[in-house]
């Protein structure tokens, strides 16, 4: 065993003596290959990795220093094992301060455990000597600013209280990154352990017992208010990583992060369709670099995303930047929020609450207790910055990390993620009282479903700022930094006080954000900040659009309004047609009886008003001739139109004598009963089948209307702009 006795004596270094050298010479086989696995792994800094073959060693030989010296040290990195850790370094510097850097290992674990009195002589102690490369000095000055940090706040506690969010989300293994709803009704988070799609691993992705656990994304719901036990995403998991981010207010848009190793990690996007996340994406621009991107949040109007990045440039580590949703639906005027949020240090985790100007977010700089502490920012509504930062203290934060702070519309309850003493494996989730006596939510959260009859229905919602206009224009300067590291001085004469961020506050009818109901449950939500009044207008294709107003031009608070929208199904839609119409419908029927020929309808429709070429037109048909002017030659793969002029549950005996000459008459495989009948060819531009559908609409097919296929399954307008296939082109 020299070799073993070799690497202690590098380990601790020549001078460093115990009262006992390891002698291994009694050992079984097994424990002398563990010994070896374990000093290998810690010559390379797998700390975590040779924990477990320490762990073991020390309860069969519990009174060999050397492993416990080489456990404690390993345990320095575990938050379930500092406790241990301590006791087992403070014994041996009591008996051997010659141990190579044991005063800073023993500060180390009493500034995890909240021994700081302890903690703060040590590393003083440390400090005084004078052959400390720089290195080891600034490592010392870094945990001597940790300690006296957490001193003061913890002796200025906040009235918060953290709690465990218990057994229905946290297991043995690793839960962090939560990602909530604005309402708190979903929880998606991170989870990394034995249940991990492809278990352990080494760093080619290939079975191996000393390997580690790939990251899955799992989902809670809430039942009676309380989460219900967690069950992994299985689309969304692969054999590799696969993280949770953030999710968009309203559940719809799931933030991922994966790590390819070719692009050291990029941020993925996959959207909520039914009830099944989509398979994700790359999200499209600039926020994904060659550098490490690996997280972000999106503002309640969705135009703009708050992200942390390793790109150079930057003021130190990971910086947090903004992006806006360009025209063409991709990220882009990326920018730095500044050294007033950001540090020479590590700045992750931003969360933008739904009032759209207040920013959480995770530092390991500035006045940290130790590791990532929680801060926030509020954003300055005339130019857009961040100015004031705050730690939120104590009990927040602690002397470990602290991270991934979420929080309700509500101000109500946060979540986090941290590694502090008294969780249930490595990294818990926990839920924060934060009792922000002082921080309102100034904001409308709007929610509801949209349904036919009793069925949830994808119905597009435009959401309007119908309030004045703001004052007059001001002239505002201000410094920022662009993703190349360069700082610039900017005149912006089109500030608008109030405006934060370019969604339409402060604009008569401006649009301030754009989204679908859910097409199985109807549920849609949508954040309203204060100071505007905002009209919602429900659209479904074939329907009278609904609209909703929220008056939020004096709210100094949280508001909630519930709006359930119904829209009319066929048969409630047919008992409301003319008598007219019910005659012209009973005479048709009374010759298709007679005749065993049915010959669709061509009702009178009350939405249809003639054009200036005389081609009457629907509400959507006005809708279809927006979207061809915007969209009109954009072609993708899986992506078909066709003209629709009826759907019927018994489809066997239809003629269309009006159509005749425009050409060939289908009718497709049955939907849910209802078989739908399209005329012409399949067309691969919405213009090219926007210019059909008017000729059959002019042939007296007035309720005619242009079908979209997607991946051989149904769509609307607006999903096509939600998956990016719409997007503006120059």
């Amino acid at each position: 065993m020299k070799r073993i006795l070799l690497v202690v004596i590098t380990l601790i270094l020549a001078q460093a003596v115990f009262s006992q050298i390891t002698n291994t010479r009694r050992w079984r086989k097994t424990e002398k290959d563990s010994l070896n696995n374990a000093l290998l792994l810690y010559e390379e800094n797998q700390y975590l990795m040779a924990l477990p073959f320490f762990q073991h060693i020390l309860r069969n030989h519990p009174n060999e220093e050397f492993i416990q010296y080489s456990f404690a040290k390993c345990g320095l990195y575990r938050s379930d094992t500092h406790e241990e850790a301590y006791k087992y370094l403070s014994a041996i510097y009591a008996k051997n301060k010659k141990v190579d850097e044991i005063d800073y290992d023993v500060a180390k674990a009493a500034h995890f455990t909240n021994h700081l009195p302890e903690a703060l002589a040590d590393v003083n102690h440390y400090l005084t000597k004078h052959h400390l490369t720089p290195e080891k000095r600034a490592k010392g000055e870094l945990l001597k600013r940790y300690i006296n940090n957490a001193i003061y706040y913890e002796a200025i506690p906040t009235a918060a209280k953290v709690t465990n969010l218990g057994d229905a989300i946290n297991t043995e293994g690793e839960e962090y990154v939560p990602a909530i709803t604005a309402d708190e009704s979903t929880l998606i988070f991170t989870y990394s352990g034995p249940n991990s799609t492809g278990g352990l691993v080494n760093d080619l992705s290939v079975a191996d017992p000393q390997g580690t656990y790939h990251e899955d994304i799992y989902i809670s719901r809430k039942k009676d208010n309380q989460f219900q036990p967690a069950q992994a995403l299985t689309n969304l998991n692969t054999d590799g990583n696969d993280a949770a981010v953030s999710l968009s207010n309203d559940g719809n848009l799931l933030y991922i992060f994966r790590d390819n190793t070719d692009d050291h990690g990029d941020l993925y996007e996959s959207h909520l369709l039914g009830t099944m996340y989509e398979n994700p994406s790359k999200i499209k621009g600039l926020v994904n670099s060659y550098s490490w991107d690996g997280h972000c949040s999106l503002a309640p109007d969705g135009k703009t995303l708050y992200f942390s990045s390793e790109r150079g440039g930057g003021y130190g580590g990971k910086d947090i930047y903004r992006a806006t949703l360009q025209p063409d639906s991709t990220w882009g005027n990326i920018v730095n929020l500044g050294d007033s949020v950001n540090s020479k240090d590590n700045d992750d985790a931003p969360f933008i609450h739904p009032d759209g100007v207040t920013l959480y977010f995770s530092t390991t700089g500035r006045s940290s207790m130790g590791g990532y502490d929680v801060y926030r920012s509020t954003m300055n509504p005339v130019d857009s910055t961040f100015k004031k930062t705050e730690s939120l203290g104590y009990p927040i934060n602690s002397t470990d990390d602290d991270i991934y702070f979420v929080i309700g519309a509500n101000n109500k309850n946060a979540y986090y993620s941290s590694g502090r003493s008294g969780g249930k494996g490595l990294k818990d989730i926990y839920l924060i009282d934060p009792a922000f006596a002082n921080v309102k939510a100034a904001l409308c959260l709007v929610k509801g479903t949209v349904k036919v009859d009793s069925a949830g229905v994808a119905a597009a919602i435009t959401v309007e700022n119908t309030s004045k206009p703001a004052p007059a224009p001001m002239t505002v300067t201000s410094a920022v930094k662009d993703s190349s590291g360069k700082t610039s001085t900017i005149k912006d004469s089109t500030a608008k006080a109030p405006v934060a961020m370019d969604n339409g506050m402060g604009k008569t009818n401006a649009v301030y954000a754009n989204l679908m109901s859910n097409s199985s449950t109807g549920a849609y939500l949508v954040s309203l900040p204060a100071g505007s009044n905002y009209k919602l207008t429900y659209s479904l294709a074939g329907q009278p659009s609904q609209t909703f107003t929220v008056d939020a031009t004096s709210l100094t608070d949280y508001s909630e309004k519930i709006n359930n929208v119904l829209f009319k199904g066929i048969k409630a839609a047919a008992e409301d047609t003319s008598q007219v119409a019910r005659a012209k419908r009973d005479s048709l029927a009374a010759v298709a009886s007679h005749t065993a020929i049915l010959i669709p309808k061509n009702l009178p429709d009350p939405l249809v008003k003639t054009t200036r070429d005389n081609t009457p037109q629907t509400r959507y048909q006005e809708k279809l001739q927006s979207y061809a002017g915007r969209y009109g030659d954009i072609k993708a793969d899986d992506l078909e139109f066709r003209v629709q002029i009826g759907a019927f549950k018994n489809a066997d005996n239809i003629i269309y004598p009006n159509l005749e000459g425009l050409g060939k008459i289908e009718k497709l495989a049955p939907e849910n009963g209802i078989t739908k009948v399209v005329i012409g060819s399949s067309y691969k531009t919405l213009r090219k089948a926007h210019e059909f559908n008017k000729k059959v609409i002019e042939a007296g097919q007035s309720d005619a209307f242009v079908a979209i296929f997607y991946k051989n399954k149904r769509a609307s307008l607006e999903e096509l702009e939600t998956l990016g296939i719409f997007k503006a082109t120059k």
